[in-house]
């Protein structure tokens, strides 16, 4: 690991400061989990390193039924999948935490740096995006919100402009009839990339649905919404549209062949999950 400077931040505005002064080789520390790893091997560089861990504004996990659940970005995987208001009214987002490497792994990793890492395998990722997350951002300009899937601009990438970082993520209150399901796909049940993750997520109506979510990781260059297969199941949860969206979702799916997977295993595991998925929550 290459020597860097290391600063340690008292407010949130000051981290920003140093971050835009900074530049391009700065790189910010809350968890650590993929920062560090990286840094040992070579694969980033860093001439500053920028500590968030000691920002209590950024440590806050609230809900409240108006406005939802809005979680700091200092927030540790550990405590989201622990937290009761996310268990009953986000379990799609508490269990693909719990998913995440070990139980030393969760206590330091934040979802905030989940996101920011930009992995389309990443477990969070489906869950956020069914629930419609936004990311609030701070930046020399100010601050900005924007829709999880506009954060997103490739493998590794997001829209953070230089000095902007990541204060919170926002999930909307669910509707008490929401009905969501979520599947990693992985070789082992623990300490292993998700191979395909599906979520699908709908407000159940009498026997039908509206407002379908149905969210793909690790089968495109960022996680992704299958919206035709959304539009589809809106217009009527009947068994041939259940099949068709299934299909749909396959289509919308782009994977590659690498070690965990091949893409047409993967093609065809969004087919039976969606489906899957479609018929437990009309169950």
């Amino acid at each position: 690991m290459r020597a860097f400077d290391y600063v340690e931040p008292q407010s949130v505005e000051e981290a920003v400061q140093i971050l835009a002064e900074a530049g391009p080789g700065a790189r910010l520390l809350a968890g650590g989990t993929d920062l560090l790893v990286q840094l040992d091997g070579g694969k980033i560089q860093a001439e500053k390193v920028i500590f968030l861990g000691n920002l209590s504004e950024l440590k806050d996990l609230t809900w409240n039924p108006e406005s939802g659940l809005s979680v700091g970005a200092g927030v540790t995987l550990r405590q989201i999948e622990t937290d009761s208001d996310v268990r009953s009214r986000y379990p799609a987002l508490a269990q693909s935490s719990a998913e995440i490497g070990s139980l030393q792994i969760r206590n330091l990793a934040t979802l905030a740096g989940n996101v920011c890492n930009a992995s389309p395998s990443a477990d969070t990722s489906p869950a956020l995006l069914a629930y419609d997350a936004t990311v609030e951002i701070l930046g020399p300009k100010g601050a900005r919100t924007i829709g999880l899937d506009e954060f997103w601009t490739g493998p590794g990438a997001t829209s953070l402009a230089e000095g902007e970082l990541v204060v919170a993520i926002h999930l909307p209150a669910a509707a008490a009839n929401r009905a969501v399901f979520y599947r990693k796909l992985s070789v082992r049940r623990a300490m292993d990339l998700a191979m395909v993750g599906v979520c699908v997520a709908a407000d159940r109506n009498n026997g039908d649905v509206s407002n379908t979510r149905i969210a793909l990781g690790a089968v495109g260059p960022v996680c992704l919404r299958a919206t035709e297969a959304e539009a589809l199941i809106n217009s009527g949860a009947n068994d041939a549209n259940i099949v068709a969206a299934a299909r749909l979702a396959e289509d919308a799916s782009s994977p590659i062949d690498d070690q965990r997977a091949s893409a047409a295993y993967r093609r065809a595991m969004v087919r039976v999950l969606v489906e899957r998925g479609l018929r437990q929550i009309l169950a």
